[in-house]
């Protein structure tokens, strides 16, 4: 094989990875029925007059299933992340205890599942639409090669073949976190 043939399927494999990792991240986020730290991972608090993530002000754990509890490092900080949880609009009600957040994460309605399976499709459909994006410019870069067609249409096949791969990954992703979101 061609070396630039190989270079430009590197890169769009690369690209394709991205996706996928982007895609992963984002799903993360959607919450599927129990507690988990990263619920809150976008959840900032002002620190010494800089936005810190939450993360980095303090200790979240879940103690159990519907909980999730967040031990600053300092007792000051308790009002503080109080607001900044109730401001990121994640739909929960923090409440403090003097030494700790306590955060219940309520159990997901039908409908409310329901809305939280199209959003991770949204994320399903925006990573399928990076892989596409990747495989085009991956197209016109072979495209462009000064080499002779029958390497340009093996290179056109094994970036198909790479598109087809990564389309079905994302699937069996979404497939996952799908039967997450709906398990009562």
């Amino acid at each position: 094989m061609n070396e630039e043939v190989k270079f430009i399927l590197d890169a769009t494999k690369e690209s394709m990875d991205k996706a996928i990792y982007h895609l992963e991240k984002e799903l993360v986020k959607i919450r599927a029925g129990k507690a988990n730290p990263s619920m809150l991972s976008s959840v900032m608090v002002e620190y010494y007059g800089n936005m810190t993530p939450l993360s980095q002000v303090s200790n979240i754990n879940t103690p159990d299933g519907r909980t999730i509890s967040v031990q600053p490092w300092e007792k000051s900080m308790i009002p503080v992340i109080e607001s900044a949880i109730m401001n990121a609009n994640l739909g929960f009600n923090p409440m403090n205890n003097g030494e700790m957040v306590i955060i219940n994460v309520p159990p997901l309605t039908e409908e409310r599942r329901i809305q939280l399976v199209k959003q991770a499709k949204t994320e399903a459909e925006d990573a399928k639409v990076s892989v596409r994006s990747a495989r085009q410019e991956a197209n016109k870069e072979v495209k462009a090669l000064d080499v002779s067609e029958d390497l340009k249409k093996n290179a056109e096949i094994d970036i198909q073949e790479l598109t087809d791969d990564y389309t079905q990954r994302i699937d069996q992703i979404l497939e996952v976190k799908e039967a997450e979101i709906m398990k009562v």
